[in-house]
């Protein structure tokens, strides 16, 4: 990877590696060093990593930095920081955001991480199982479980707008 390539990199990702980060951590200053830490990992293996693979060498190494963040610092419970409405408002769509933020908050970090990859971001399976760790089959039944929660969580009767 060239120092151009590099720099294209960065421009193209940084804002999605950013918003998967802190999403799942809801904290902005650590959500900033993850990222930061992760293109400079890619910077430092440029001349291993492949221009066309970088996408997803990027988002391995900010989800297993962002794991350490939460096994580091020992957030089992998140704060709310990643709120960006009023609980007052009553505008149908920032209601819905709040539902859908309740209801993630609600899953585990790695449900939230693969509900985040597969739906928001468009990973393929194969993709979050070389991101994540995990195996494909493992991918499909954390992904199942975690839509079935947000589904009974959204679908009650006080969460519907």
């Amino acid at each position: 990877m060239t120092a151009k390539e590099y720099n294209d990199c960065v421009k193209m990702y940084a804002d999605n590696v950013y918003r998967f980060i802190l999403k799942n951590l809801r904290h902005e200053e650590d959500a900033r060093d993850v990222v930061q830490s992760s293109f400079e990992k890619l910077w430092i293996n440029r001349e291993k990593v492949d221009n066309a693979r970088s996408k997803s060498f990027l988002f391995t190494v900010a989800y297993h930095q962002m794991i350490d963040t939460i096994r580091k610092n020992k957030k089992i419970s998140l704060m709310d920081d990643f709120s960006f409405v009023n609980k007052t408002t009553s505008e149908p769509q920032q209601q819905l955001k709040e539902i859908l933020n309740e209801a993630l908050n609600r899953l585990n970090e790695t449900q939230r991480s693969l509900i985040l990859l597969k739906d928001y971001e468009g990973y393929s399976y194969e993709e979050i199982s070389e991101i994540t760790s995990l195996s494909q089959s493992q991918v499909k039944v954390y992904l199942h479980r975690a839509r079935i929660q947000l589904k009974n969580y959204l679908v009650k009767p006080e969460n519907v707008i």
